[in-house]
């Protein structure tokens, strides 16, 4: 933040009240279920980010007890907004999907009234997350070189589609590239067809994942050390992370590795099956399992066959044995075959659609299905948080906020009075 901006908020500026012994270095008017309770509520996240893997990462934090303020473009706000149809109510149902449990302060960033406000609650964040292309976030003045000046001990979350170094770091970043240029895409699809993006935006979802880890990571370090860090995030970097055993198996073999569908590279039988009415994925982890699969499907005559005992032979001559299976998995419904091998005790489960799976009872008692009140969308439902902590549970609190809901609030808790606040939005800096 820059000298001029703190000179402002802390001088007898119209409007504004310097923080003291008596007023808390943070915005006030967290929400009751936030606080000493949560596993993050002594937390204060300034959200500079938009989209889904920015806000992915926010909304787990704010999930885990954080106070998360997102910054929003007057007007407009965050572009998924207007990501539909689908819409429940005003709200698309993209943007409801990941910005629960935050509040909306909606303040012009090209304004030097808005751009001071959102300094001053960088200078009292812990934590402050962007997704810009690299170099904008500091042409505003909210790079993390301006912020950490002011508080040395934020930790800085820069999420971008290929990091803040290397000959491509300014490029603008999608999803769908870095699925294609991780390598991911090459390994999805069915054997004989085309590259496949997978069914949901992973790169920006594993890029939100880890910048979680990231600002936990350096939270933590800076509990030894009082000193805070830039925590540095790509989708492309994220998704190659992903390749893992993948990439493992080309270092040792030098074989690009292919499309195989459903099915496991190196475990055979190992994927989904045609059934009846639908499809069923089968996971023959070992030999074990494989006798004990086959005796269920009632050819165990299989198991002994010399050229499909042991799982490098199957993987071998899996052409040889998957449409006999596929064959014998035809002649059952899916439910039946679930029921035939869980009694046998083999891995397996039904390929379900997705309000198949959000109504799953195991998915309903561990609580991922959740709802809230949303102004005007009304009742909704949201995917609830998979962490699990025993003292400090994660919780689903507030509905996704409407452009603008909590700009009074945030700019009391900075010390503005109702004139100032008043002033400001006449004057467009905030909504």
């Amino acid at each position: 933040m820059s000298a001029h901006a703190t000179e402002v908020v802390n001088d007898a500026a119209p409007g504004w009240s310097a923080p003291g012994r008596d007023t808390p270095e943070r915005a006030t008017g967290l929400d009751t279920a936030t606080g000493p309770g949560t596993a993050l509520g002594d937390l204060l996240v300034l959200d500079l980010t938009r989209i889904l893997s920015g806000p992915f990462a926010t909304m787990t934090l704010a999930d885990l007890g954080a106070d998360v303020i997102k910054i929003e473009q007057p007007g407009t706000g965050d572009d998924t907004r207007q990501w539909g149809p689908p819409f429940q109510g005003d709200e698309a149902a993209y943007f409801l999907a990941v910005n629960r449990n935050k509040r909306s302060l909606a303040v012009d960033l090209k304004s030097p009234e808005g751009l001071k406000i959102v300094q001053e609650l960088a200078r009292r964040a812990d934590v402050v997350v962007e997704n810009f292309r690299p170099g904008t976030a500091a042409r505003l003045g909210l790079g993390y070189d301006d912020l950490s000046r002011e508080n040395p001990g934020l930790v800085y979350a820069s999420i971008s589609g290929y990091g803040q170094t290397g000959p491509e770091a300014g490029r603008a970043g999608y999803d769908a590239i870095a699925q294609a240029r991780s390598g991911i895409m090459s390994v999805t699809g069915e054997t004989d067809g085309p590259p496949v993006r997978v069914g949901v935006s992973s790169a920006d979802l594993v890029a939100g994942m880890w910048a979680t880890i990231g600002i936990l990571a350096a939270l933590h370090e800076k509990q030894r050390t009082g000193a805070g860090q830039w925590v540095d995030i790509s989708l492309l970097d994220g998704s190659v992370s992903w390749l893992t055993y993948v990439s493992s198996g080309y270092f040792a073999s030098g074989d690009i590795p292919k499309r195989y569908g459903s099915a496991h590279p190196t475990i055979a039988p190992y994927q989904a099956f045609p059934t009846a009415d639908g499809f069923v994925m089968v996971a023959v982890g070992n030999d074990g399992l494989w006798r004990k699969y086959a005796a269920a499907v009632g050819r165990s005559d299989l198991a002994a066959d010399e050229r499909f005992a042991t799982n490098p032979s199957r993987v071998a001559r899996r052409e040889t044995l998957i449409p006999l299976l596929e064959d014998i998995m035809r002649a059952r419904t899916t439910a039946e075959w679930v029921t035939v091998l869980d009694a046998a005790g083999v891995p397996v489960g039904p390929i379900q659609t997705v309000d198949q799976a959000l109504r799953d009872p195991q998915v309903l008692a561990r609580d991922m299905v959740s709802e809230l009140v949303h102004p005007t969308a009304g009742p909704m439902k949201v995917v609830g948080c998979p962490v699990r902590l025993t003292r400090t549970p994660p919780s689903v609190r507030t509905a996704p906020p409407m452009l603008g809901q909590d700009t009074d609030e945030v700019l009391a808790g900075l010390g503005l009075n109702a004139d100032r606040i008043q002033s400001l939005r006449l004057s467009g800096a905030v909504q």
